[in-house]
């Protein structure tokens, strides 16, 4: 008599979404006043209030697009047979290009208009969905590296267009520390909703592949091209090279400008090497998981995180340092016990869900922080250079991990990822001593 065993296929249950989703609509609901009327009541100018609301639906549009990479990514390499090293080797390949090009887009963009590098961002898109349609998934080092760049321009150019042409239309300072924590709302609603598309379009294909996501997302591309270019107007001035070196180099000796940049090459690599291996670290001894379950649960505490900004400067009237550093420990704890080779599941889920509401508090904190001391005409190239460190680290760790795995293991990944957010915890810190105070600002808004 053969014995039948039960396969059980871990995933969230229904409370945790239910959870989640109350505390999102929570957190919305008793918003502080003054955020309230800042977004959706009346804003200094009907521009700005037209602004507002056309950026956000580009930048949502944008985020699906984006997000159509981070959701299918791994699962297109599965269904084209792609093995390990293949993946690993085109990892490499995309932070090297994000590494020796990436890092001077955002000087390239602060001279040609932010709009247009913008522009570029979806150009890009367009060009690998078209060749995927036509080539499939071949050449897999030339779509790694396109959208490695599109990446790239995707993490500066949609904010520093924002605060720039914020700016330009002059409201209170409020106004736009609610665009900061909105954008990452809409970011991770908008890959939510990439997957919920993409997983419809690819159950509906009977090869189960992802040939139907790419002509669609080209669809989606067109007519994000087609709104910023017709939609929008840019008054940029260009400057002239001699001029922006010398300003940059005015800037670049400021050493809370390089804690700042170094918090956030910490948050990047940290979150980068989380999303490689958090998939790993569930299935680790064995067990059968439902991840594409789990990652809107990670996004959903990741949008709670980002409604609790407003509320720091609203009623409680924190400094952002004060908050950031403890912030950036828990992220670090979080990380140093899955780092451990935590097996129960439940704990890990916790972990996550901490880890990542913490990171919806962090990145507009650290874009305010952004704007209180990098100067406006030098945003994007100052994102850019500060960002080199952390693509430098993951090219090495994954250089290392594929020549010498039996010495790059992940935990080590993750406990190199938990050390750099206890750095990032140190450099706020410095900061705080040397910075100024909350509402101050060394350049003309």
């Amino acid at each position: 008599m053969g014995v039948e065993i039960e396969l059980h296929i871990w995933e969230p249950s229904k409370t945790q979404y239910a959870f989640v989703f109350v505390l999102c609509f929570l957190s919305l609901f008793y918003l502080p006043v003054k955020t309230t009327s800042n977004v959706f009541d009346h804003a200094s100018s009907a521009s700005f209030h037209r602004f507002q609301r056309n950026f956000l639906a580009l930048f949502a549009l944008s985020s699906v697009i984006q997000g159509s990479l981070d959701v299918f990514g791994e699962y297109e390499f599965a269904f084209y047979g792609v093995n390990k090293d293949q993946i690993l080797r085109s990892l490499c390949v995309g932070y090297a290009a994000s590494l020796m090009i990436g890092s001077y887009l955002g000087v390239f963009s602060d001279l040609i208009g932010h709009r247009r590098s913008c522009l570029l961002f979806l150009l890009l898109h367009l060009f690998v969905r078209v060749w995927k349609i036509l080539a499939g998934n071949s050449a897999i080092w030339l779509t790694c590296t396109c959208l490695s760049l599109a990446s790239s321009l995707f993490s500066f150019s949609f904010e520093t267009w924002m605060v720039v042409e914020h700016n330009k239309l002059g409201p209170r300072q409020g106004s736009l520390n609610d665009m900061f924590w909105l954008m990452t709302f809409f970011e991770c609603a908008s890959f939510i909703g990439s997957q919920v598309v993409g997983n419809y379009l690819i159950n509906v294909n009977p090869n189960k592949s992802t040939s139907h996501t790419w002509k669609e997302i080209f669809f989606l591309v067109l007519a994000a091209i087609i709104t910023l270019g017709q939609g929008w107007k840019e008054n940029h001035e260009k400057p002239a090279l001699e001029k922006y070196i010398v300003t940059f180099r005015g800037h670049v000796s400021d050493k809370r400008i390089w804690l700042i940049g170094c918090a956030q090459a910490c948050v990047h690599f940290s979150t980068t090497v989380f999303w490689i291996l958090w998939a790993p670290a569930v299935v680790a001894d064995g067990r059968q998981v439902s991840l594409g379950l789990i990652y809107p649960c990670l996004l959903g505490f990741k949008m709670f995180g980002s409604t609790c900004f407003p509320w720091f400067h609203g009623p409680l009237a924190f400094r952002v340092e004060d908050y950031l550093i403890y912030a950036f420990v828990a992220m670090g704890v979080t990380l140093s016990v899955v780092a451990y080779d935590y097996q129960d599941i439940e704990v890990l889920m916790i972990l996550f869900y901490i880890y990542h509401a913490c990171s919806g508090v962090v990145l507009p904190s650290l874009a305010k922080l952004r704007t209180i001391y990098v100067p406006n005409k030098v945003r994007g190239g100052m994102m850019c250079i500060l960002s080199m460190p952390a693509n430098a680290a993951l090219l090495l760790l994954l250089l290392l991990r594929y020549h010498h795995p039996e010495y790059i293991e992940n935990s080590m990944m993750l406990a190199l990822a938990a050390l750099a957010m206890f750095l990032a915890a140190g450099c706020i810190l410095m900061l705080k001593r040397w910075g100024k105070q909350l509402h101050q600002s060394n350049h003309t808004l």
